[in-house]
């Protein structure tokens, strides 16, 4: 008996360019996809995903990888560090005026643990949503004499009681270089950076990355650029290759394979309050999040292996 995608080879003809191709090719990445084991990390990997230029997918990546780890098995938290809170509208976290926020957690008002929410669709996801009161954080905790280190004490305490422990904790920045960015660098052990498949996306990548080599110098030594994927991908455009190439030749060691491309799911499923990982679970995107995750987590003994070395060297 034949295969659905060998069904669909029949049907549609073998051109690679076809729609059949790309129908069988989407049904084989999603069924491995299902078989796919994901194994949990030793320990928590904590991963903000920062990049200063906005509209390259940051957001996107941020709450389609924790739907992605959480949908297969593992436990995952996502601080949204973003006042436009668009994380916690594509998590279905609640964010109005008057809900616990991370806002009250950097200010010391509420604790993590009274502020944090489940995801209604992945009941291993759970979200510390960002409100638009957030904006003013900056400036009213600017004179603390610990105000890089607020998120990084909340986490701490949480985390010490969290049980079972969280595989993963995702920080989304917004997009800029200022004191929230820093207290999210502070608070994690890696950065992941999405890169958009355009022209300028290597403009100001060289500005974020001396950043952190500063927030590595003063404030956290143990800090690792672990990860940088490729977004917004077109696969029929020799742009977004040249692209991917100049990336890879550059960052050989820590750009996924995964590229993520455009679809029209992606873009529509925040309007649904969702990860496209929930809202289009058999389409390109989130199979291409998936895959992401997947070699996330392949990487993850490495990873830990290095962070651990620098913890090390610090003794």
């Amino acid at each position: 008996m034949e295969s659905a995608s060998e069904t669909i080879k029949r049907i549609f003809g073998d051109d690679s360019q076809s729609l059949g191709q790309e129908m069988a090719d989407e049904q084989t990445r999603y069924l491995a996809l299902e078989q796919a084991r994901f194994t949990r990390p030793s320990s928590t990997r904590y991963i903000a995903v920062a990049n200063q230029k906005g509209g390259v997918g940051k957001t996107t990546t941020t709450v389609n990888l924790a739907a992605s780890f959480a949908k297969h098995g593992q436990r995952v938290l996502v601080v949204d560090m973003d006042p436009q809170g668009n994380a916690s509208t594509a998590l279905g976290a609640q964010h109005g005026n008057g809900e616990p926020s991370v806002y009250d957690v950097i200010e010391g008002r509420k604790t993590i643990a009274e502020a944090v929410q489940t995801c209604p669709d992945f009941e291993k996801l759970d979200v510390v949503p960002a409100s638009i009161n957030l904006s003013g954080a900056e400036l009213e905790v600017a004179d603390m004499p610990n105000r890089t280190d607020l998120l990084k004490t909340a986490l701490d305490e949480y985390t010490k009681n969290a049980k079972p422990r969280y595989d993963y904790i995702f920080v989304d920045c917004p997009p800029s270089l200022g004191l929230l960015v820093i207290n999210a660098m502070c608070a994690v052990t890696e950065m992941l950076i999405p890169i958009q498949a355009e022209y300028y996306a290597l403009e100001g990548l060289g500005q974020l990355i001396n950043t952190i080599g500063l927030v590595q110098e003063h404030y956290n030594p143990v800090l690792l650029v672990s990860t940088m994927l490729v977004t917004m991908y077109d696969r029929r455009t020799l742009l977004s290759k040249e692209v991917f190439d100049q990336v890879r030749e550059h960052y050989p060691n820590i750009v996924l394979n995964t590229v993520i491309p455009r679809t029209v799911k992606i873009s529509e499923a925040p309007s649904f309050a969702q990860s496209v990982v929930a809202y289009d679970p058999r389409g390109m995107g989130a199979i291409s999040y998936g895959e992401a995750a997947l070699e996330i987590s392949r990487r993850s003994s490495q990873v830990l292996k290095t962070i651990e070395a620098r913890r090390q060297g610090l003794n």
